[in-house]
């Protein structure tokens, strides 16, 4: 028996929370390479990747920082790479001249327009599900992230296209 086969056969006698607990960290470990590959396709780093895809918005710097669940100085760092590369900038935020917002820069948005389509294109989560089934993962997925945050509300999702 192989190595998959004897996992799945010893998951059937694991609590389920374990059962749930332990493909989450396969999942989790299979969606960090695929963005590495695709951070890599696009010459950035994961985190600089990760950053770019939550700059949909002009945002300060801190919200990027609480975004990527790290500290502020690290984001400083990711961002002078994407400013380097002439995907960010900083301006100077028009309701308080205190305060930098991180914009990004048609080249940002056009590269965070390829990340996105790559993220998808192969994605090992996604390949093997048919369209109703992911309409069924997303749903299941923005309850669980609703009530990881401690919000009984759904996350609203769009609908499906289809």
């Amino acid at each position: 028996m192989d190595d998959q086969a004897d996992r799945c056969s010893t998951a059937a006698y694991e609590p389920l929370g374990k059962q749930v607990s332990r493909m989450l960290f396969e999942l989790t470990g299979r969606m960090r390479a695929h963005l590495t590959a695709v951070a890599d396709a696009v010459d950035l780093t994961p985190m600089q990747a990760r950053a770019l895809h939550h700059l949909t918005e002009p945002c300060p710097m801190g919200d990027v920082a609480t975004r990527l669940q790290c500290d502020r100085s690290n984001v400083t760092g990711i961002v002078d790479r994407l400013e380097e590369r002439g995907l960010v900038e900083r301006r100077q935020d028009p309701t308080d001249r205190r305060r930098r917002m991180l914009v990004t820069t048609a080249e940002g948005d056009r590269v965070r327009q390829q990340m996105a389509e790559r993220m998808v294109a192969g994605h090992p989560i996604l390949a093997g599900l048919s369209v109703d089934q992911q309409a069924d993962l997303r749903d299941l997925l923005a309850t669980v992230l609703a009530a990881s945050a401690g919000d009984s509300a759904p996350i609203s999702v769009p609908p499906t296209a289809g």
